[in-house]
């Protein structure tokens, strides 16, 4: 995907949820956002944080079913959420601990979304590609993230 692409995403993503604040719809207009932009994708969503469980819960995505629940910690997608750090994975089987939602994801990028110190969750990026995400999409996806969580409560 090129910079112009890339750009023009992130830039559709914040006139999308202008003026919305639904936490659901943002997050299901985002998902299918991704899933549009970029190629060689299999699943592009959202987990989020319950506190009282202390889990990550399905939320939006747009893709093949998926891990309802995750504990903190677990996995690509609870590690990123505890670390608070984008986690991109050239092989998930690699990954110790992967939790294998779908045997067909290979790749994974993760990205914590956190608003004035709480954690929301995370968005959850699959490729059936070995190595699929690069540098410049972890960057991409780190913008998207900011701009994503200025237009939730």
């Amino acid at each position: 995907m090129s910079e112009t692409q890339t750009s023009l995403m992130n830039q559709q993503l914040d006139a999308l949820l202008y003026h919305e604040t639904n936490l659901v719809a943002n997050l299901a207009n985002a998902s299918a956002l991704i899933n549009d932009t970029y190629t060689d994708l299999n699943w592009a969503g959202f987990y989020l944080y319950n506190s009282e469980t202390e889990t990550l819960d399905l939320g939006p995505f747009q893709g093949k079913v998926a891990c309802m629940h995750i504990k903190v910690g677990a996995g690509v997608v609870g590690t990123a959420f505890k670390d608070q750090q984008v986690h991109r994975v050239a092989n998930v089987h690699e990954f110790p601990g992967h939790i294998a939602c779908d045997s067909a994801s290979n790749a994974e990028i993760v990205v914590p979304l956190t608003k004035n110190g709480r954690k929301i969750g995370v968005m959850d990026i699959d490729s059936p590609s070995l190595d699929r995400f690069t540098a410049e999409n972890e960057l991409e996806l780190a913008e998207f993230a900011k701009i994503l969580v200025q237009h939730i409560d």
